[in-house]
């Protein structure tokens, strides 16, 4: 008689601990999935904030230089030359500096056309 309650609770502990083994692996596969959606989200998140950066330097330079009526002024070349480098993008930083150095309105222009492609394209991917 006495091997049987024995028997009744080994087999009792023996459910009890596949149960908590198999919850501890499925919380497992849980959280491994979890973390993966959180680093695609993160990814996801960082190059949106770097399309809305991208996006409103291209704003402002369509606004404070290719409408300008008038040479731009120190403060403007000042904020646009900021936030080109709050981009943190050298080869956009690059071809700014391309434009600003430029001798000829040919050049200047040349340049231009270079800037506004690569700031479209940093924008779209």
């Amino acid at each position: 008689m006495l091997n049987k309650p024995i028997a009744l609770s080994t087999i009792i502990w023996i459910v009890v601990v596949l149960l908590l083994l198999a919850g501890n692996i499925f919380f497992a596969i849980e959280y491994s999935s979890l973390k993966g959606k959180m680093n695609e989200n993160k990814i996801a998140l960082e190059s949106q904030t770097i399309n809305d950066k991208v996006s409103d330097f291209t704003k402002l330079f369509i606004e404070k230089v290719l409408k300008a009526d008038d040479e731009v002024d120190f403060e403007t070349r000042l904020k646009l030359e900021n936030a080109v480098r709050n981009l943190d993008d050298r080869e956009i930083l690059s071809q700014w500096q391309k434009f600003i150095d430029s001798k000829t309105e040919v050049q200047a222009q040349e340049e231009v056309k270079n800037l506004l492609e690569l700031l479209v394209n940093k924008i779209s991917h």
